[in-house]
């Protein structure tokens, strides 16, 4: 089993690593339609994955995917964790009334199913790549608000804390020398964890038409433009699919490792 995540892990670094580095590939152009090469199989006309119903070169196309979904879900991510954290770590820290007033708000946003209330955000915003980030981050907001409150709350009433605090030690020095250098094990494991829902929350917003718009994509376009092709052409469907499990899997592998 060990072998078998382990392998899970090093071919989700090679993806992440080439798809970053696709731009500098010689690859053709994502987005580029050639109507007379729909469906190739691999290898056929320079494409080593083929290519899609219009066309495009698969694996240029999933290296852009990627990419991009990679993009969404880590800025998704900061936005949450630095939100969540500046709302925890007060909550925390202060206790009393702020602590129930910052908590009756994330308990309220926390009462409407995440995906429901991130489609609502979208359905708002309009359809875009962008406004679908800012509704993923807002959703997992309370994600991070509840772990770094009870990590906060705990560490708040801790010894040395204390006898800082006695030695009048100001509360911006408490929390940015003594809180956080000893939260940040609970927000890496929190990090790897919402990153992997984050991205398959941009897939499934990208999936519907919410995400990524034409001629863009990320995983989620991909397998929507080709989840009629299974029978067809299954490689279509199939790459951006197992890439989406090599990212998430791997994600939280990551986390697992620093509990």
């Amino acid at each position: 089993m060990k072998g078998v995540l382990k392998t899970i892990s090093v071919f989700a670094w090679i993806l992440v690593l080439a798809s970053m580095l696709a731009p500098l590939m010689p690859l053709p152009d994502p987005n580029a339609v050639e109507l007379g090469q729909r469906l190739m199989p691999p290898f056929v006309n320079g494409h080593v994955l083929g290519t899609d119903l219009l066309g495009r070169d698969l694996l240029a196309r999933l290296l852009s995917g990627t990419r991009t979904s990679l993009l969404v879900a880590i800025a998704a991510t900061c936005v949450s964790l630095i939100a969540g954290t500046c709302i925890g770590i007060t909550s925390g820290f202060y206790g009393g009334k702020t602590d129930t007033v910052l908590m009756r708000g994330v308990d309220l946003v926390m009462a409407f199913p995440y995906l429901v209330f991130a489609l609502a955000i979208v359905a708002v915003l309009g359809p875009g790549i962008g406004n679908a980030l800012m509704a993923i981050a807002v959703v997992n907001v309370p994600f991070f608000a509840r772990t770094v409150r009870g990590a906060a709350l705990e560490l708040a009433q801790s010894r040395y804390v204390e006898a800082s605090r006695a030695l009048g030690a100001s509360n911006a020095r408490l929390v940015l020398f003594h809180l956080l250098p000893n939260l940040s094990p609970t927000l890496l494991t929190a990090c790897g964890t919402t990153f992997s829902w984050m991205l398959l929350e941009t897939a499934g917003l990208s999936f519907i038409g919410l995400g990524a718009q034409p001629p863009h994509a990320d995983l989620g376009t991909m397998l929507s433009d080709s989840r009629r092709l299974m029978l067809v052409h299954p490689l279509s469907p199939l790459i951006p699919g197992l890439a989406l499990v090599l990212l998430a899997v791997s994600g939280n592998l990551l986390a697992a490792r620093r509990t």
